[in-house]
């Protein structure tokens, strides 16, 4: 029998080894580049308030989506969280995931060589795409392909 990868720990060891050689990737970038996009975050007329509404204590977060980044880039097995029952309530929908993504890919080439940001672009775009497929299930909308979630306007704020 095989073991699923989360389990298989020197396959997992292996496959972060060969991403951390392939694209320069380590703990240091990605609290880099976590911290700085946040701080773009934080600063944003429309994301910004979603966050400050939700978010007193910044570092826990932080920390939190290093390890979340780890996870998702190095494969590193280091968040445990459920991103998408994190994101449902939100009252967020196409426009603030476009601009997330705006902010994140700004970010990321910024402080990333390009291999690493385009590795990490990447990731962003199938995760924001995750989210908002889920939210939009969430209110009984079923998006087809290429169409987007919009909420009302009033709801969006």
């Amino acid at each position: 029998m095989t073991l699923p990868i989360a389990h298989d720990v020197p396959r997992r060891a292996e496959i972060t080894d060969r991403i951390r050689r392939e694209t320069g990737i380590d703990d240091g970038m990605i609290d880099r580049l976590v911290r700085s996009f946040y701080d773009r975050v934080r600063q944003d007329a429309l994301l910004g308030p979603v966050f400050a509404a939700r978010i007193a204590d910044w570092e826990p977060h932080l920390q939190r989506m290093c390890a979340f980044w780890s996870s998702v880039a190095l494969m590193s097995g280091r968040y445990h969280g459920q991103p998408m029952q994190a994101h449902l309530p939100l009252p967020i929908d196409a426009r603030h995931f476009d601009r997330w993504l705006a902010l994140f890919e700004a970010t990321a080439r910024e402080t990333c060589p390009a291999k690493a940001a385009d590795h990490f672009i990447e990731r962003a775009r199938r995760i924001a795409e995750s989210l908002e497929l889920g939210i939009a299930s969430s209110h009984g909308v079923l998006l087809a392909k290429g169409q987007r979630f919009r909420r009302d306007h009033d709801e969006a704020r």
